[in-house]
Order: structure tokens, then C-alpha cells, then sequence
């Protein structure tokens, strides 16, 4: 196979297969991040949005009891 004088490599079978594998797996992740942040990549929302409760689930009466214990007694 010479085609102007330059030589056309041959690749192995499982160089072939790992680049295919690999390709797919790339593909399988970058569609899975844009499912995950496609509206933040794409300005339609921001990356905070729907994080509404910041409480983690403990509830207003663990701030409550935080800011009372931190409050000097006499």
C-alpha cells in the first residue's frame, strides 16, 4: 500500500478496539454532564438554583439554638 511513496500504517486489532471503547465512554460522560449541568452550561439557570433550604435538614430550631447558646448569660 504506497501511495506516493509514503506507507500506510496497519493498527492492531485491540488498539482499534480500546479507541472505540474509549470514544464511547467519552461520549457516554460528556452526555451525562450536559444532562447533569447543560441548563447551568447554557446560562438558562444558575448553578444554586432549586438549593432553596440551606438547612441541610436540620430546621430553623438548630439555628435558633445556636445563636441562644453563642448569647452571654448572667
Amino acid at each position: 500500500d504506497v501511495q506516493g511513496g509514503y506507507t500506510i500504517p496497519h493498527n492492531k486489532r485491540w488498539h482499534t478496539i480500546a479507541g472505540k471503547g474509549l470514544c464511547a465512554t467519552m461520549w457516554f460522560w460528556i452526555f451525562y454532564r450536559a444532562k447533569q449541568d447543560g441548563a447551568v452550561l447554557l446560562g438558562m439557570r444558575h448553578p444554586w438554583d432549586g438549593h432553596d433550604d440551606h438547612a441541610h435538614g436540620h430546621g430553623h430550631a438548630h439555628e435558633h439554638e445556636a445563636s441562644s447558646s453563642s448569647s452571654p448569660s448572667h
